[in-house]
């Protein structure tokens, strides 16, 4: 989020320089490859979206021709390695105050190279206020789009491809934002989107939503008689003003009426009775903030309860609540959370609409919303503010702020698990940070002193690079900034996790093509692992049946102690590789799953699915081809399984530690179902410990892990090292 200065726009974009504090390529960021643009403007901010194409670097595996050498002779590595370059697409959205609006368009014109397109699509009233302003400034022909359907199609984009963007606020919390996980369904829900007016709208499917109520009493209202009221005519600072106030001073309550509760219409005597009641009747000034919070009081509690009509009336039990009016501001989420409990008595509470819903349909003209998947960068997204100062010390005024968000567009469309018992009940992850302080303050600790070697690893991964420490370097400080945000922020983006911190640190060192800082390390790993087969499989085949059972798991967790992302295992071995430290080679238990083919080759049917891109030194997809491959040209059980398609190699869909069993690769969740799979092993502290150890599945399951970090050990009530191994039965 970049902080601006003074109010007022320039004609330059040297103008947008001077009024905010990040430079503006880093807000409007990879405009040079923008396609096509959207802009929403409403009565008082800016939405501005587009879709660019975004080049960065990708580490490829690409096998070496074996055919006539002795594998265990050669000295090879399995594979090369090669980074290329990879165009991908991504949305990039950026609300600001119409105060800016002419310096925007200004910077962006001067930048604009690769669009694609004479025509930006617009919606909102000021689509034509500015109409002129817009066309004159990037010479694109203004298409005006309908701001509901705009509206629906884009709140339906990011609900489902955003996991925890909806939230309920909670004021006397720590933290204050409640994130909800997505049901797989998401219709249908309630929309009611509080602009200058209120539109109250019925969506049931993709493509089918109805307006059915709304009312004038809006966000213009409280804007309109705040101003005549308080003589202040921004609405953050009546917002402000309102934090402040008592209302109680303006308002009758009930207690005023009857000199204390109702009892018998069970009526609290702090209940207002009548908005602004006591100013017909006091002979004294009112406070500007006293009639600041009354006005919002009134306003508030009227759209609350028209909510929760309406959604009794048809039967709706989620509501989702956005617009102008809100804002992320928690005094309004505070009181339209009140009034929607206090009317509903039995209704969920309320959530708090997605960002940037209103130009996703714009943006993605002529693209099938589900052909793919979308994922947040945490990289370029500022992320959800507190406004509260208590919560927040370095919280900056909202007032000028530049809100950011970035998704990028996935390979493959990712869906449900087919074998999750409940997938509107599964919770991938197994400790909400958000809500356990000691764990919080733990894990951000623990990346944080993580970081130097992260930085090492990832320059160690191009020696042949002349910037890499230049990038190295900016990657720490970029995912510094991120941790120090969480510290303050830990509801930033989403429900904070383990696999957020990971997945976030993964976004920062991709933002600096570091795309695969383990790569050299997970061939080197390989390549002993290979040379190691022949001679464990026969140690292997010497062994009686139960005897031999006990060394593939033992060797399995074995193999997952060499987790290079463990701060234990990396002072244990500080090699390069799980090969030791004077480079001998570990016979037994060098990275066990090529051995582990072997055993999958001898079941009668067996998915194995390995990681779809890079994360520490976890084996991807690509690789487990190559390596898979290699070991088939020395084993005829392997040979045989894969050929006859009893032996699969799949990918996840993931590019991370942890796995949410909610966003898997579709070809995979087709497989499960099409195969009808009956046991799911899930290996590793990532999959099995941070995220999946209290999943649910209708099938028999194995989770298994070896803890490698002593705090997590000791709260789990073991020892560094010591194994989970956990085998669940559905209940019937």
């Amino acid at each position: 989020m970049a902080e601006c200065g003074a109010s007022g726009s320039g004609s330059s974009g040297d103008s947008l320089d001077k009024s905010i504090t990040l430079p503006p390529d880093e807000i409007f960021r990879n405009l040079e490859n923008a396609k096509r643009f959207a802009i929403d403007i409403g009565g008082s901010l800016t939405k501005l979206a587009y879709y660019s194409t975004v080049q960065h670097k990708v580490a490829r595996v690409r096998s070496f021709d074996h055919s006539g050498k002795d594998t265990e002779q050669d000295h090879e590595p399995p594979y090369e390695i090669s980074v290329q370059e990879e165009v991908t697409a991504r949305l990039h959205f950026v609300k600001f105050e119409n105060t800016y609006i002419e310096a925007c368009l200004d910077f962006i014109k001067d930048h604009l190279v690769n669009t694609e397109t004479k025509v930006i699509q617009a919606t909102g009233g000021g689509a034509y206020k500015f109409k002129d302003l817009i066309e004159e400034k990037l010479q694109l022909k203004v298409d005006k789009e309908d701001v509901m359907t705009c509206l629906i199609k884009g709140c339906n984009f990011v609900l489902k491809n955003i996991p925890h963007e909806a939230f309920v606020y909670q004021k006397d919390s720590d933290p204050e934002f409640r994130f909800q996980t997505n049901h797989p369904n998401i219709f249908p829900y309630l929309l009611v989107n509080i602009g200058s007016g209120v539109s109250i709208v019925k969506v049931e499917t993709e493509d089918r939503f109805e307006w059915i109520g709304g009312s004038s009493i809006g966000g213009g209202t409280f804007w309109g008689l705040g101003a005549l009221l308080t003589k202040t005519k921004k609405f953050d600072e009546l917002l402000h003003l309102a934090s402040r106030g008592q209302h109680a001073n303006v308002d009758m309550l009930v207690q005023d009426v009857y000199g204390g509760a109702h009892q018998t219409l069970g009526l609290s005597g702090n209940l207002i009775a009548s908005s602004f009641g006591k100013s017909a009747t006091a002979d004294r000034e009112f406070s500007r903030e006293d009639m600041a919070k009354s006005l919002l009081h009134m306003i508030s509690n009227d759209i609350g309860q028209l909510a929760c009509l309406y959604a009794r009336l048809h039967c709706l039990d989620r509501v989702y609540f956005g617009g102008f009016f809100i804002r992320g501001h928690p005094v309004t989420m505070r009181t339209i959370t009140y009034s929607i409990n206090f009317f509903s008595k039995v209704t969920p509470p309320p959530l708090r609409c997605p960002r940037a819903a209103w130009l996703c349909r714009a943006v993605c003209r002529g693209q099938d919303p589900n052909q793919y998947s979308w994922g947040e960068n945490y990289a370029g997204s500022s992320g959800l503010m507190s406004s509260s100062p208590e919560l927040c010390p370095t919280q900056r005024a909202r007032s000028g702020t530049f809100d950011l968000l970035e998704m990028d567009r996935l390979e493959r469309p990712l869906v449900n698990l087919p074998l999750l018992l409940d997938p509107s009940s599964y919770v991938p992850d197994t400790v909400d940070l958000t809500d356990d302080a000691l764990a919080r303050k733990y894990w951000l600790t623990c990346f944080e002193e993580a970081l130097d070697g992260v930085v090492k690893r990832a320059v160690a991964s191009q020696p042949g690079s002349v910037d890499a420490a230049e990038r190295a370097e900016k990657f720490r400080q970029k995912y510094w900034n991120k941790l120090q945000t969480l510290r303050h922020q830990p509801f930033a983006y989403g429900t904070l996790t383990v696999r957020s911190l990971l997945d976030t640190r993964e976004h920062c060192l991709n933002e600096f093509n570091f795309p695969d800082p383990y790569s050299k390390v997970k061939q080197q790993d390989n390549g002993v692992a290979l040379k190691c087969f022949q001679r464990v499989i026969r140690s292997l085949d010497a062994l009686g049946w139960e005897e031999r059972q006990l060394a593939l798991v033992k060797g399995l967790l074995a193999g997952n102690v060499f987790d290079w992302g463990a701060k234990a295992v990396s002072e244990s071995w500080p090699s390069t590789g799980s090969h030791g430290r004077a480079g001998k080679p570990r016979l037994a238990w060098c990275h066990p799953w090529p051995r582990s083919l072997r055993a999958w080759g001898l079941l009668p049917q067996v998915i194995l699915a390995c990681n779809s891109g890079p994360a520490l030194n976890d084996v991807t997809y690509s690789e487990s081809l190559i390596v898979a491959e290699r070991i088939a040209a020395m084993d005829p059980v392997v040979h045989s399984a894969l050929r006859e398609e009893r032996l699969l190699l799949m990918q996840t869909g993931s590019s991370s530690p942890c796995l949410d069993l909610s966003r898997l690769d579709k070809g995979l969740a087709v497989l499960v179902r099409e195969r009808g799979a009956d046991l799911v092993v899930i290996e590793g502290m990532g999959r099995a410990v941070h995220t999946n150890y209290h999943a649910a599945l209708c099938c028999e399951s194995l989770k298994l892990a070896v803890i490698k970090n002593s705090w997590l050990a000791e709260r789990l009530g073991g020892r560094l090292f010591s194994v989970i191994f956990k085998y669940e039965v559905p209940a019937e």
